[in-house]
């Protein structure tokens, strides 16, 4: 298979996974929260939020194993798009698929998307809010029972996302467990990453918007 071949059935294939993807991670997020949060659940009940998750992964190492395939480039795949590699391994990034169901939508309706800086912006805040709420789901299955944990409802979880996003980082609760701040540190990872696209966005439209007002000014009013 040439390389133009495996482009084209590359692009067929993410257009056509794109959906199901977000819908796993939809799914995902869903059965992880209830599977968190309803303890009171009968045992039944959580084995079948426990398929649907391992489901969700299937759908992904799928998604991975077929992107690898159509690559043609065996174990040089896994170094060349180690970023496709993590979120396959790490299920707290899944739902960062729901992401992408925007540009899904407006390409198949035919829509224009939105500018640059706005899709940056959207896809932070987007971005932020999707891997906070996993994040304190993961963190608070994680310190809920620890001895001397900090962090002992799903309330003192959130919080605790929100402050490491922000990276303010209040130290009024912080996770104890090795798991837990293993993933804190993640959090704060991805919290400076995702502050500056988004500062970084903001400041490129205030640029252009400035270069702009400077150049009509040059230009002077229009002649007569």
């Amino acid at each position: 298979m040439d390389d133009d071949s495996r482009t084209r059935r590359w692009e067929r294939w993410e257009e056509h996974a794109a959906l199901p993807l977000a819908l796993a991670s939809l799914l995902y997020l869903a059965a992880y929260a209830t599977h968190v949060l309803a303890v009171g659940l009968p045992l039944i009940a959580h084995d079948v939020l426990r398929a649907v998750i391992g489901a969700s992964w299937a759908v992904f190492v799928v998604d991975y194993a077929v992107h690898w395939r159509l690559s043609g480039r065996r174990l040089g795949f896994v170094t060349r798009h180690w970023l496709d590699t993590l979120v396959m391994l790490l299920p707290l990034l899944w739902p960062l698929r729901i992401v992408r169901l925007y540009d899904v939508v407006q390409r198949r309706r035919g829509h224009a998307r939105l500018p640059l800086n706005a899709r940056v912006v959207l896809y932070a805040g987007l971005s932020a809010l999707l891997l906070g709420f996993s994040s304190a789901l993961a963190v608070y299955q994680q310190e809920r029972g620890a001895p001397r944990a900090t962090i002992r409802t799903f309330g003192d979880s959130v919080w605790w996302a929100c402050s490491t996003l922000a990276t303010v980082g209040y130290g009024d609760v912080t996770p104890v467990t090795p798991l837990g701040r293993t993933i804190a540190v993640g959090l704060m990872v991805c919290g400076l990453a995702l502050l500056g696209a988004i500062t970084g966005s903001a400041s490129s439209l205030f640029l252009q918007r400035f270069s702009r007002e400077e150049d009509e000014e040059r230009e002077g009013p229009p002649g007569p």
